[in-house]
């Protein structure tokens, strides 16, 4: 896509979503998914992996957790663009990241893999994202029972790693 994608109205996508769009700053948010991942990958990737198995307090996510789980979101919002960009007007259902973090058995994989895994998954992320027209990044469809935009859902994509990174700055690297 030559075309930049521009920021999606707020009417274009949840209210809950509203935090993560907002995390993405101005510019070119394909260049800004192709960036994020060398980002997160030199803030974590340096970790040992007894860090990377840290836990900031009982209950939370490890980093290895919160690595595994931006993965397995992406995959659930390329899915949907992919849906959606396609004019298919099924509605997709919503997934629940805590029900699903059991089973990813995050803890048990090397950090490397992990990242390895995230990097693999942006790739294909950013393939299908660029692959967009104009007119398949402005439809709309319905995830989670509300209506959403490919665009917002690209944002939501950048937005939510970025909110992650956040987390790991502020609650598990200071």
């Amino acid at each position: 896509m030559a075309t930049p994608i521009e920021r999606p109205d707020s009417s274009e996508y949840a209210p809950f979503y509203a935090g993560y769009v907002s995390q993405v700053p101005e510019g070119d948010v394909l260049d800004l998914l192709a960036r994020q991942i060398d980002d997160t990958t030199a803030l974590i990737g340096g970790l040992s992996e007894a860090q990377a198995g840290h836990r900031y307090a009982p209950g939370k996510w490890s980093i290895k957790e919160i690595v595994g789980h931006v993965a397995d979101a992406e995959r659930v919002f390329s899915y949907r663009a992919l849906r959606i960009g396609r004019n298919d007007q099924t509605p997709l259902p919503s997934f629940d990241e805590n029900a699903w973090m059991p089973y990813g058995n995050f803890d048990a994989q090397p950090l490397a893999n992990l990242l390895s895994e995230l990097r693999a998954v942006r790739q294909s992320t950013l393939a299908l994202y660029r692959s967009f027209t104009p007119e398949a990044v402005v439809r709309r469809g319905v995830a989670s029972q509300k209506e959403i935009s490919v665009r917002a859902i690209i944002y939501v994509t950048a937005g939510h790693e970025r909110h992650h990174v956040g987390i790991l700055r502020d609650r598990y690297l200071k």
